[in-house]
């Protein structure tokens, strides 16, 4: 291949901070091709197995917003317990080197090599002269650094307009449809339901104001579209968590689109983007209360999206 501009980093959630990082190296490559280097799974997850970061995008998503983000080719780095043993010096040559970068552009708290004993000043060291290294500062909203893991701190916290904030979109979570305890269709408010995988961030338990998206190219009978035309985002009310007035065990993110009773999502792939928040999660002493609180979630939920 022809010389690129490289840029190295996990880039989770990709947002606005990373974004800032492609678009500095567009402006410092010009027309060269823009080479986004990162890592799969995380390496925390590897190296101290069990404790790493539940992720804010699966791969797919991440290679995906990358590209939207300006990259022209997305070089995924399979993250095992061989390659978290190569040395800077190692890395640079295996997977650097073979991109014929002209510049390589990271984050100022960028660490690379076993036992993170890379910085930018050992790549620039390293690069002797074959490339240029730039080190950008970290982006800040407000008072407040854009990284991966304020994002999931609000979360956390159910704060998803101050994730939304930091993301620079609403927190999307996606996932394939499956089959629950088809309660909320008997209480008058079906729901399409995704598993909470341990491995992936979702808002706190709670209920919330968003909309859901197709992502099969179908509409809401499972009719394919129309060339062209987009899918349609549906109002809805969400609740994320285990149900505790049914003392269900699994955590759930469960979508009643707002006024349709009507859809066929089952084993459809789904976006869920939650706009605000409308409550705790609460165990409820009858079906009667559940229903009641119901009503009023979808009418707070409507307003919400107005």
């Amino acid at each position: 291949m022809g010389e690129s501009v490289v840029v190295i980093g996990n880039f989770d959630g990709v947002h606005p901070g990373h974004a800032e990082v492609l678009r500095r190296a567009r402006e410092v490559g010009g027309d060269l091709p823009l080479v986004v280097l990162t890592f799969w799974p995380h390496p925390a997850s590897v190296v101290r197995p069990g404790s790493g970061p539940r992720m804010l995008t699966r791969l797919d998503e991440r290679v995906a917003l990358l590209r939207a983000a300006g990259a022209d080719e997305v070089r995924v780095v399979d993250f095992t317990p061989d390659f978290a043993q190569q040395s800077p010096a190692e890395f640079v040559e295996a997977h650097l080197v073979p991109l014929r970068p002209a510049h390589v552009v990271v984050g100022e708290n960028f660490r690379f090599g076993h036992r993170a004993a890379g910085t930018v000043e050992t790549l620039t060291e390293l690069a002797g002269g074959r490339f240029a290294v730039v080190g950008l500062p970290l982006v800040h909203v407000g008072d407040e650094e854009t990284c991966s893991s304020a994002v999931r701190a609000a979360l956390d916290a159910g704060d998803i307009r101050h994730a939304a904030t930091l993301l620079g979109r609403p927190f999307r979570f996606t996932g394939v449809v499956c089959h629950g305890d088809h309660r909320g269709r008997e209480l008058g408010y079906p729901t399409a339901n995704l598993p909470v995988p341990d491995e992936l961030a979702c808002p706190a338990d709670g209920v919330y104001a968003g909309r859901v998206t197709r992502l099969d190219g179908r509409d809401a009978h499972g009719a394919a579209l129309a060339s062209g035309v987009e899918p349609a985002a549906w109002p809805a009310a969400i609740s994320v968590g285990s149900n505790p007035t049914f003392d269900g065990v699994e955590r759930r993110v469960e979508s009643y689109v707002l006024g349709r009773t009507d859809l066929e999502l089952y084993d459809a792939r789904i976006a869920v983007d939650f706009v605000d928040r409308i409550r705790g999660q609460v165990k409820f002493s009858s079906v009667e209360q559940l229903i009641t609180q119901m009503d009023d979630d979808v009418r707070r939920a409507r307003a919400a999206l107005a």
